[in-house]
């Protein structure tokens, strides 16, 4: 597994859950996790962020709702194989995106601009 980029404001008003929930959504659609790779479990990632487990739970599963990832109880929680019609996503498949994305440039710190500098650069 690769070190996650996972960071959490506490001074945001986007709920920790949420902060995690976008940035490894945003890290599993644009591939910097790849299917199969294994996730922290629930109290590590939730240790090495101090904060409570079930917050990292929470967050684990709506991803898991997503279809994003897939957890075995004592296989860990792994990346899900994209799904096929995210081959060709529809409008509301692309604003949930955007509004991760948003909300995980949001918990780094990032302004309006710097959001929309990082989006044209990702275009280019």
């Amino acid at each position: 597994m690769t070190a996650l980029a996972v960071r959490v404001d506490t001074t945001s008003p986007v709920p920790p859950y949420e902060q995690i929930r976008a940035q490894l959504a945003a890290l599993i659609l644009t591939s910097r996790l790849a299917e199969g790779e294994r996730l922290p479990t629930v109290r590590q990632l939730a240790a090495d962020l101090g904060l409570a487990p079930g917050t990292v739970a929470r967050a684990y599963r709506e991803l898991e709702a997503a279809e994003l990832i897939r957890t075995r109880r004592g296989a860990g929680s792994r990346v899900a194989a994209p799904p096929a019609e995210a081959q060709h996503p529809d409008p509301d498949q692309l604003a949930t995106l955007a509004r991760d994305f948003t909300s995980a440039a949001r918990a780094l710190g990032a302004g309006n601009e710097a959001i929309l500098t990082a989006v044209q650069k990702a275009l280019n």
